[in-house]
């Protein structure tokens, strides 16, 4: 095993995944790369093992926060919300913004590819460090990393869900909340023929829930179907019992 340069070289590291390992050789052995043990005498392991048992932990761990996060939600989208969240590219995002890449013990021929900056290896990292963590704290350890690290992209993925198709995510939402389907009323035209714009209402059970305006009726009711989902949704969350302490 490496042998450490100085007393805790991972203090910064460990203040921002909000997480401080007891053993050290853990999270040293998470952050050595196979083109490092590669190059270097005397280095036997690398972090392969342990991206091995983060990728695992890691999905485990997301899928519980998003049990607990969204009660109403069934299986397949929740398998769809897990995924975005623990997606090479979402995990190389979280790594880059901790600055990982900084820590990482790299052979030199993937230090100067630009081995730090791949979302790849970025990726990696991550997963070996909750493996790790997971070896040196159990799942409580991981869940303390994931608290720090994931909360703002696992809300960011339930958006993206229907960022791109609102009207048909306030159809789901009002059909789960009323039984029934929301209605669209223009209330207003403004404009010569060419160059219109239009307001539109979107009417959740009898009340106005988002307006807007566009240069047809669809992009009008779109941006309506925007405000009322954030709307209801916001409503819900605040009638839920996490909600309402």
């Amino acid at each position: 095993m490496l042998q450490l340069l100085r007393k805790n070289p991972y203090r910064e590291l460990e203040k921002r995944l909000g997480y401080t390992f007891r053993k050290k050789d853990l999270i040293e052995m998470a952050l050595v790369h196979r083109s490092y043990r590669f190059e270097v005498k005397n280095v036997e392991s690398d972090n392969q093992r342990l991206e091995f048992l983060g990728d695992a932990v890691l999905g485990m761990v997301v899928a519980a926060q998003l049990y607990r996060a969204h009660a109403h939600v069934d299986e397949g989208v929740l398998t769809e919300r897990r995924s975005r969240v623990t997606s090479g590219k979402a995990l190389a995002e979280t790594a880059a913004r901790i600055g990982l890449g900084d820590f990482i013990r790299l052979g030199k021929g993937e230090e100067q590819a630009g081995g730090r900056q791949r979302q790849s290896l970025l990726s990696d990292a991550l997963e070996a460090v909750l493996g790790a963590a997971y070896l040196d704290g159990g799942l409580r350890a991981v869940e303390k990393i994931a608290a720090q690290l994931f909360p703002a992209v696992m809300e960011d993925s339930a958006q993206e869900e229907w960022k791109d198709n609102p009207k048909g995510k306030l159809q789901e939402v009002v059909q789960r909340l009323h039984g029934r389907s929301p209605d669209y009323c223009c209330v207003g035209e403004e404009g010569p023929p060419h160059q219109k714009t239009f307001r539109v209402e979107a009417v959740v059970n009898g009340k106005v829930m988002g307006r807007g305006e566009g240069s047809s009726r669809r992009a009008a009711e779109v941006k309506a179907a925007t405000e009322a989902v954030n709307a209801l949704l916001d409503l819900e969350k605040a009638r839920s019992p996490e909600g309402s302490r």
